[in-house]
């Protein structure tokens, strides 16, 4: 199937009434961002495009592909699966080394050229995180945000996936405007679940949640992003504090008209 969009048909909110948003179509290429206060309901409508809901889950939205439900061969053959979820929770990976990890998923995925893939794997998510990962490095032995990072870019070169669902990778410790940047480069559909106020005013649009439902969607302007420039330096300048604290500096006034600079 050429997947060219996927259309979210709206469903209830937590009190039973109907979203006041009845249909959201999102198309290869666009990066969305689902906002609003903890509790809300941005998981459970990132569930819902996982699951490709069909009245069949709690909100009752349905999600159509193409403007049709999802082909059954979509659901049973992983190879076709088109979404990837990365999640706030890794604790079901396994013990594997990180390059034999890749490896399998590669040759699930009916790559041709498997080293090259897990190669440029590697080399992609060593551009989202602070520290290094090695190919021999066991799974379970990697912090929060070298494996939300190899997820991501699992997900984008060997998943190859044309839908990518990421929840709050702003609490992984990734470079989240760089993250941005590489993800632009990739004709996929990227829905993050997010408080921060980068990745929402650097999206196309962002979808606002309120006690379980969809309250409106809100498409980017040029104004917008002037302001995610300016937020986007302030997001360096703490990463340029926190690589100084990390590394044992002691801060002054030096660093500071640096950081300015």
């Amino acid at each position: 199937m050429d997947l060219k969009k996927i259309t979210i048909i709206s469903g209830y909110g937590k009190d039973g009434s109907k979203e006041e948003v009845d249909r959201i179509d999102l198309k290869l290429g666009d990066i969305v961002s689902i906002v609003g206060p903890t509790g809300c309901g941005k998981t459970t409508l990132i569930n819902d495009i996982e699951l490709f809901a069909n009245r069949n889950t709690p909100s009752g939205r349905q999600i159509l592909i193409n403007d049709e439900p999802l082909p059954d061969d979509f659901t049973l053959d992983p190879s076709k699966h088109p979404i990837a979820l990365i999640s706030q929770h890794t604790n079901f990976l396994s013990d594997l080394p990180v390059g034999e990890f890749l490896t399998i998923h590669a040759k699930v995925r009916g790559a041709l050229n498997i080293n090259e893939v897990v190669e440029e794997t590697i080399e992609f998510a060593n551009k989202l995180t602070g520290e290094a990962i090695i190919k021999e490095t066991a799974m379970t032995e990697l912090s929060g945000g070298q494996t939300r990072s190899l997820l991501i870019a699992d997900a984008v070169v060997i998943g190859n996936s044309p839908i990518i669902l990421l929840d709050e990778i702003e609490n992984a410790g990734i470079h989240k405007t760089k993250a941005l940047e590489l993800l632009k480069k990739y004709s996929k559909l990227f829905v993050f679940v997010t408080h921060d106020p980068t990745i929402a005013l650097f999206s196309d649009c962002r979808i606002i949640m309120k006690s379980g439902a969809m309250q409106k969607i809100v498409y980017s302007n040029l104004e917008e992003r002037g302001v995610a420039q300016e937020l986007r330096k302030m997001d360096d300048m703490i990463l340029y504090y926190r690589g100084l604290i990390r590394a044992g500096e002691i801060i002054n006034n030096k660093h500071l008209e640096a950081s300015i600079k």
